[in-house]
């Protein structure tokens, strides 16, 4: 299998300092907040989910400059935080601006 992709728009919150791997790279962990309407099985139902996410180089330099209340269009995979946790993480490779909420 092969197929891991995610979009999502949300509220840029938790953000973390920016800080740099060892090999330079710039890095940013936060959190993004989501609230949508959705079409499952015939019925609307309303969304809410906190999801964390992670970005590095140019991607984390720019969630580093956002206000927090800065709403996101992101695009990136899912991956386990760590070898010894199976909490999912958004990895952001594309990051689109909307209007503030």
């Amino acid at each position: 299998m092969s197929c891991n992709q995610v979009e999502l728009e949300g509220v840029i919150i938790e953000r973390e300092s920016l800080r740099y791997t060892p090999a330079g790279i710039p890095i940013i962990g936060f959190g993004l907040s989501h609230q949508s309407q959705q079409n499952e099985a015939g019925m609307a139902r309303t969304v809410k989910c906190v999801l964390a996410a992670i970005a590095l180089g140019d991607i984390a330099v720019q969630v580093d400059r956002l206000r927090d209340d800065r709403v996101v269009h992101l695009s990136g995979f899912l991956a386990m935080k760590n070898l010894k946790s199976s909490q999912l993480v958004l990895h952001v490779t594309r990051i689109e601006y909307s209007q503030t909420r």
